[in-house]
């Protein structure tokens, strides 16, 4: 198969998997930035600190920030969120407008912006990351953690979806 269709072939494939929406932040000497970010994943609940792993693409703005910041905050959405999604995806929010004054966020931990509805947040310092083809794929280290009672945000066959 040539290397563009496999390339087509495996996005057309991977828009049927259904993924938790979440919106990943950072803050520090860098500056403060922010992205949606559907690839996101529990790594382990042992060793010093649970792990998680985010990817973003190399060319996001808050990739280049979290390197510098050595923190990110994974920020899980609920149901109700999509808009502050789009925000964080650049699709509803007018180019120099702040991302951040469409939610209320606080630091927990490390100082990386936790937004205060989300159904989860996962303060996170910077363990390890390695760009692999168009993408970094970032290991945190989990430092603090909160969480509420709720439904999902889910993005699946390039829309948002929700539990039945």
């Amino acid at each position: 198969m040539p290397e563009t269709q496999l390339k087509t072939d495996f996005i057309d494939a991977m828009s049927t998997l259904v993924s938790t929406v979440t919106i990943v932040t950072t803050d520090g000497e860098a500056g403060r930035a922010g992205a949606t970010v559907s690839a996101m994943s529990s790594v382990s609940a042992d060793g010093d600190a649970p792990t998680l792993l985010v990817c973003l693409h190399h060319e996001a703005s808050a990739t280049a920030k979290i390197l510098e910041n050595d923190c990110f905050c994974v920020n899980v959405l609920g149901q109700a969120q999509q808009e502050i999604a789009n925000v964080f995806a650049s699709r509803s929010t007018p180019p120099g407008e702040d991302k951040f004054s469409a939610g209320q966020f606080e630091a927990l931990s490390t100082g990386a912006p936790a937004l205060a509805s989300a159904l989860a947040s996962f303060d996170c310092t910077l363990k390890s990351h390695e760009r692999i083809g168009t993408h970094h794929v970032m290991i945190g280290q989990v430092r603090a953690l909160r969480y509420a009672e709720g439904a999902p945000l889910l993005y699946g066959n390039r829309s948002y979806r929700a539990l039945a």
